[in-house]
């Protein structure tokens, strides 16, 4: 019966890693995923927005960018979830059962945050679920086997949450969370050197976020810190987080872990073994991360998978749940919650690819606006089309030789930099605020800024309207009417891309940074 769970969960992450590499490859990058490229292009210790990791992944995996497509982009995402899931696997078998650990990993699997939104779009939520499960492993081994006294533990444990933090820095509440369990459990561990020195592994882990920060004016803090700086509750976007976290775990998987949670509270389930210690451990390592992110909801806009980690303990709440009821390899439960990702993954493919509408706005000045089939499709074809115009015009005169694209925000800046630019050879500069165009002012340091008398192109797509005239026109000494190159799906044009060419630059546009 061991060997028989190990090999479902074996042919479960193959299975998944197939389904998820077709896919890849039928799906054109997404906005945040085109903005990552940016990390790989140019490595730091620190970005604007996030810390490094995400970044090395990407070179990793496109083998230093010599070969770069959708599939290797998120190939470091598809193999992180599949080590995850393998490690939670191992995690439920380290607190119940083979059993237990067989349902975790078909909840993390039908789970749209850890299955899809880390375990497949390469965003820093990917590489840090391997680190984040890796650490839960191993702080529930140090518990349950009293390998408190080897230093070796927590060295391991501060290494796993460091490199978690070099994805995303809200992995230190996993110090935090473990901190807190052990105030309640054991607290004579707080006052234990080895603690302190796994303490000190994470820090030396995360110097370089530091460092880079100091260098740079905490920027990263900056800006993090004006996305939360509002007062007054609004109820309505505490209920818009909820929602969110709703659809990302997974509706069915939401109602499940519900149920479940509720269950072991009122010890309708519960651990054979050690249950007060795992239950306590548990909900010290989700519920204060999920009330902290609600309360920051009450007051500020959240996005739903900041979040997302805090329900991977849960996760094994709600497997310890279908241990106890269960009476299939195969839950009801987890039979509707696969299939609910099934329909969505081959409807979104399907709509995405060949859908002969858009889903936004159809007016002519926004046509598109708020469609999200529209990040992930047309790219390819227009960067085509562009690289003939540009031929063109540089053969007749129309532009000066070396003409570069110019963007006023990360988005579309990363479509154009991975789809335009790379494929084109040409230049893409960031001419906005930092604000705007966030990672692309690093870039430019690099890159040969703009000089009197050069020419230029603005791309603007028409779902995300922009008046070039107004933010441009000051720099050159003419701006020509637009071409029009049309996103054809389905038979229908479903978005327009405008290009406009910028003539003779009059004024050197400020240097973002």
């Amino acid at each position: 019966m061991r060997q028989q769970y190990a090999n479902k969960v074996f042919w479960l992450i193959i299975i998944s890693m197939i389904v998820k590499l077709v896919a890849a490859s039928l799906l054109e990058l997404g906005n945040d995923e085109v903005y990552y490229w940016t990390y790989s292009l140019q490595p730091d210790w620190n970005h604007f927005d996030h810390p490094p990791m995400v970044g090395w992944l990407i070179r990793l995996t496109t083998f230093n960018e010599l070969w770069v497509n959708e599939t290797t982009m998120r190939l470091g995402a598809i193999l992180c979830a599949a080590v995850a899931t393998w490690i939670i696997f191992k995690l439920g078998k380290l607190l119940s059962s083979e059993k237990l650990g067989w349902y975790a990993a078909l909840v993390y699997t039908c789970s749209v945050y850890t299955g899809f939104i880390a375990g497949f779009f390469i965003l820093p939520d990917s590489p840090q679920m391997l680190f984040w499960t890796g650490a839960l492993y191993v702080m529930a081994e140090m518990f349950l086997k009293n390998s408190e006294r080897k230093p070796g533990r927590w060295l391991l444990l501060g290494l796993l949450i460091g490199l978690a933090t070099l994805c995303k820095v809200h992995a230190l509440f996993l110090w935090v969370g473990f901190g807190l369990f052990l105030l309640f459990t054991n607290s004579k561990w707080l006052f234990n050197w080895r603690f302190y020195m796994g303490v000190l592994v994470t820090a030396v882990c995360i110097s370089p976020i530091v460092y880079w920060n100091i260098k740079n004016h905490f920027i990263t803090y900056r800006y993090h810190s004006e996305r939360v700086t509002h007062t007054s509750i609004q109820w309505d976007m505490l209920g818009r987080e909820i929602g969110g976290e709703f659809a990302y775990q997974n509706p069915v998987i939401f109602l499940l872990i519900l149920v479940s949670v509720i269950a072991l509270i009122t010890r309708r389930i519960w651990f054979s073994f050690s249950g007060n210690k795992i239950r306590t451990w548990l909900f010290c390592m989700s519920l204060p991360m999920l009330l902290l992110f609600w309360g920051i909801s009450l007051f500020n806009p959240t996005l739903p998978h900041w979040a997302g980690p805090a329900y991977i303990p849960l996760f094994l709440v709600a497997a310890l749940f279908l241990e106890k009821k269960a009476r299939h390899v195969y839950p009801p439960f987890i039979t509707v919650a696969m299939t609910l990702v099934a329909i969505v993954l081959v409807a979104g493919i399907g709509l995405i690819r060949y859908s002969p509408v858009n889903f936004g706005s159809h007016e002519k000045e926004n046509y598109g606006e708020y469609c999200p089939t529209l990040d992930m499709s047309g790219w390819q074809h227009f960067s085509n089309d562009f690289s003939r115009l540009v031929a063109e015009d540089s053969s007749t005169g129309k532009m000066k030789a070396q003409a570069p694209i110019l963007v006023d925000k990360w988005f579309p800046g990363g479509h154009l930099e991975f789809y335009t630019a790379r494929t084109t050879g040409m230049t893409l500069l960031g001419v906005g605020s930092l604000q705007d165009i966030h990672k692309f002012a690093w870039l430019n340091k690099e890159r040969r800024w703009l000089q009197l008398g050069d020419d230029a192109y603005c791309i603007v797509p028409s779902n995300l309207p922009m008046n070039v005239a107004a933010k441009y026109g000051r720099y050159f000494t003419s701006i020509a009417p637009p071409t029009v190159i049309n996103q054809v799906r389905g038979g229908k044009i479903v978005r327009y891309f405008y290009v406009y060419r910028l003539k003779s630059c009059k004024q050197v546009p400020p240097v973002p940074l």
